[in-house]
């Protein structure tokens, strides 16, 4: 996917790649980093490459591995965000990780709020200062 260090990175983890390649080409025309990640050990090495800002994880697989969830290694004032396939069960998730998400959404009706979310954790770690890399400042940003 797209990879440049100047924009935030979305990171994608499911099983059904279809739909995240598609949320992945929205996103990258809105300008976002995307990555796709079929399981939890793939996630764990893209994010350890370029930590995201947001990871946006397959409902059925954080309520089986919330460790994992937990795990992975997000860019500060990240956060994490849930999603379901139409019809998909919906499983239980431990209240350790419930109080980790931010948001749970049903792709890929409520795409347009995922690219909102984006937009507002961006500006949120933009606005207390996480959203820098190391070293940058106000003056050598502009």
């Amino acid at each position: 996917m797209t990879d440049s260090t100047d924009m935030p990175h979305i990171l994608l983890i499911g099983t059904d790649l279809s739909l995240l390649e598609g949320i992945a080409q929205s996103l990258s025309a809105q300008g976002h980093g995307t990555r796709v990640a079929s399981s939890f050990g793939e996630a764990r090495e893209l994010a350890t490459t370029i930590p995201p800002l947001i990871a946006v994880v397959e409902r059925a697989m954080a309520a089986d591995s919330a460790r994992e969830v937990l795990g992975l290694t997000l860019a500060p004032g990240g956060s994490v965000v849930l999603y379901r396939s139409l019809g998909a069960e919906t499983a239980p998730i431990p209240h350790v990780l419930q109080r980790h998400v931010l948001a749970e959404l049903s792709l890929p009706l409520e795409r347009n709020r995922l690219s909102a979310l984006v937009q507002h954790v961006r500006d949120r770690a933009t606005a207390v200062g996480r959203g820098r890399t190391s070293g940058e400042t106000e003056t050598t940003a502009e």
